[in-house]
């Protein structure tokens, strides 16, 4: 059943490599720029509206901020390099222009680290954001539904842009993951025959 598996998944060596670079590549790129804009706007909005937070507004925690930039940053490299897959599609079709087998498989690689190290910082705000929000839960009375705390001090409540944060958060980490397993993928196509390496499987077994 296994031999079955790898062979529906294995590429003929008759395929492009150059085709699933330039796939995936667009892909990826189209995927973190639609998403991307969703936490670019939440950060704006807050820089523009969020300087003096009105009384009574849940305060922000300003290492969840520097790490949101962060993050944000890593989105940005990683869609600048997804574009960059799709101008290396263009190398490996072009034989006079074609790169190393590897220095395909090292571009991929950063591609990977890239997307790891953005799935960690989503995954550290999310916790912190969580983390943060059960404790202001926790103090408020248990009362269910209501999210205005009015007793053990000043009057604060949660605003919609706090969930809101926490959706970009997750789409944010959606799109990093299938990237990231974009990558993968690539890296897996350049360890076996294509037609740019036919001879790609031979020397990954020396």
């Amino acid at each position: 059943m296994f031999r079955t598996f790898q062979k529906a998944f294995r590429p003929s060596p008759n395929d492009s490599l150059s085709a699933a670079f330039s796939r995936l590549g667009w892909l990826g790129f189209w995927m973190q720029v639609a998403v991307g804009l969703i936490p670019l706007a939440l950060t704006i909005y807050a820089l523009v509206f969020g300087r003096n937070p009105a009384p009574g507004t849940r305060a922000g925690f300003p290492l969840i901020e520097y790490l949101s930039i962060a993050g944000l940053l890593v989105l940005a490299f990683t869609t600048m390099w997804s574009y960059r897959y799709t101008r290396l599609a263009v190398r490996l079709a072009d034989p006079g222009r074609r790169p190393e087998e590897s220095e395909v498989q090292g571009t991929v690689w950063t591609g990977i680290k890239a997307s790891t190290v953005g799935i960690l910082f989503s995954m550290i705000v999310m916790f912190f954001e969580v983390a943060q929000l059960l404790i202001y839960f926790l103090r408020a009375p248990q009362a269910g539904i209501p999210v205005i705390q009015t007793t053990g001090g000043p009057a604060s409540w949660v605003s919609a842009a706090d969930i809101a944060g926490l959706m970009a958060l997750l789409l944010t980490m959606f799109v990093e993951v299938a990237v990231l397993a974009f990558s993968l993928w690539l890296l897996y196509r350049t360890t076996i025959p294509t037609v740019e390496f036919p001879h790609a499987g031979d020397r990954s077994r020396l």
